[in-house]
Formats: C-alpha cells, structure tokens, sequence
C-alpha cells in the first residue's frame, strides 16, 4: 500500500529505527562482538528484523548521526563502529532528565507508602508532592543539572 503524495509518510521510528538502535547499542556495548558488530552477523538477527528493514535503518540512523558504520566498497554499511552519545540515551544505556525525574518521583511516591511511621510518611509524601507541584519540565531541569554533574550557585 502507497501513501498518497499529500500525506506525511508511515513512522517508521518506534517500528524500525528504534528497535534496531537498540540493537546495536546492546552490540556495540558489549565485547562479544569487538564492540564492531556486523550488520548482517549480529545485528538482524539481534534486532529481530528483516534484512532489508535493517538496512533501511541502519543508512537511516548512520544520516541521523546517530551510529559511525563502516562501509564497503559499493558503499554499503557492514558494520557499525561506534554509537554517539545521543543514540546511547535513546537506546537506554545513559539516563535521560525525563527518565531519572519519573524514577524520582517513583522513589518518593515508594518511600512514603513504605515509611515505617506517621511522621516519615507525610514528610515522603510532602516530598512527593513538592517534585509532582515542580513538575516533569522543571523537574528534567534539575535532573539533567545533576547527571550532568552541573550543580548551581547559591545566590
């Protein structure tokens, strides 16, 4: 089926791109493969995916600069060297701001039903309340300050 020419294309994201990043990311972050992996060798068989989808993904994430391939002569990806930053962060590897406030608050909300006394428990849940009142923008602020290592300056 054809998507006709006024309409966006079909994501192919969450249903190609994604799963084959992480893929590659579980590859590249370990030594089984020399943190090289081969596309055909490791990575179709690791995401789960056909070949060609593979393929599409891997030319798409290497425009994106989200992996460093290496090419054959006919200039096709055959493995892959390297994952940037951004691409470890998307495949789960690193934390994201968002990823580390919501574990936050999962954490808080945890502490305050598991307070062995009256007193612990309003002040987790007082807590809990403060970061969810913040909310999830402010609060991926303060995140990334932190896993960033970046701590401000008292005024």
């Amino acid at each position: 089926m054809t998507t006709p020419p006024h309409e966006p294309l079909p994501d192919v994201w969450f249903t190609r791109d994604l799963p084959v990043l992480r893929a590659i990311a579980r590859l590249v972050d370990s030594s089984e493969h020399g943190s090289s992996p081969y596309v055909l060798g490791a990575v179709v068989p690791a995401s789960g995916l056909p070949k060609a989808e593979v393929i599409a993904a891997t030319k798409a994430l290497a425009a994106a600069g989200y992996i460093e391939p290496l090419t054959n002569h006919a200039g096709d990806i055959v493995r892959i060297t390297a994952i940037s930053a951004e691409a470890r962060r998307l495949a789960g590897l690193w934390p994201t701001p968002q990823g580390e406030w919501d574990r936050l608050l999962e954490q808080l909300t945890a502490r305050a039903a598991q307070a062995p006394t009256e007193v612990e428990r309003q002040r987790w849940r007082a807590f809990a309340d403060a970061a969810t009142a913040v909310g999830p923008d402010d609060g991926a602020l303060v995140m990334s300050a932190l896993i960033g290592g970046y701590v401000p300056r008292r005024r």
